[in-house]
């Protein structure tokens, strides 16, 4: 049986929760998470975090 493994972005205006569910619908169950800052520089200085960017994994038997 292989498994495929496909990632989910967690919507801007979207839970984690609703993430989940978008996932249980399309088959997949959840088999990791990543996160990873977003940066805006604001008028030429250091970069600043602006929000963060999660990314679940899924997997899927078929």
């Amino acid at each position: 049986m292989k498994k495929e493994t496909k990632w989910f972005e967690v919507e801007e205006n979207e839970t984690i929760s609703e993430c989940i569910d978008r996932m249980t619908e399309d088959g997949y169950q959840i088999a990791g998470r990543r996160e990873e800052p977003i940066f805006a520089e604001v008028e030429g200085g250091p970069p600043v975090p602006v929000r963060q960017l999660i990314m679940l994994k899924g997997i899927k038997e078929t």
